[in-house]
């Protein structure tokens, strides 16, 4: 597991920037926090280190955007406007089983039973004025992008 003090915005993106570099495929991230905790940041963040030439959109309202970064397909998912898990079956998510696409979910409680397993969940909390991030590795991928990090 790592954990970093994020002292505000600039420091989310910056740690986004690192994980950015240390992303070389396909991989699945559970984005957990409160309302506020900068999940969207690090994702918009990340997204755009990667490449993505347009502007990111966050998917409170949409649920779900996708990307390409070079030759890597994106998939960013907002779930807090879910209720039900089987509400996710009509945005027709199979894309996300990819194994070469990189797949951030926001709320993934929300999609429970719906979702590909995750390769890294990052837990971001509000922490006085900043904030505070752990990761936790949950497959070889992501723990490959940990042992990256602590590289940089």
């Amino acid at each position: 597991m790592s954990y970093w003090t994020l002292p505000d915005e600039t420091a989310t993106a910056a740690l986004a920037q690192r994980f950015a570099a240390a992303v070389d495929g396909g991989l699945v991230i559970y984005l957990h926090g409160d309302l506020g905790a900068g999940k969207t940041s690090f994702a918009r963040a990340l997204l755009t280190a990667l490449g993505v030439g347009e502007r990111v959109k966050s998917p409170t309202y949409s649920l779900v955007e996708s990307y390409r970064a070079g030759e890597l397909t994106a998939w960013h998912l907002d779930l807090y406007r879910i209720a039900d898990p089987g509400e996710l079956e009509w945005l027709g998510l199979d894309a996300l089983g990819d194994p070469a696409a990189l797949v951030l979910v926001e709320w993934p409680e929300r999609g429970s039973g719906a979702l590909p397993a995750p390769d890294l969940v990052l837990e971001l909390e509000h922490a006085g004025d900043g904030r505070r991030a752990r990761a936790d590795p949950r497959s070889d991928r992501g723990s490959v992008v940990l042992e990256r990090l602590g590289e940089s």
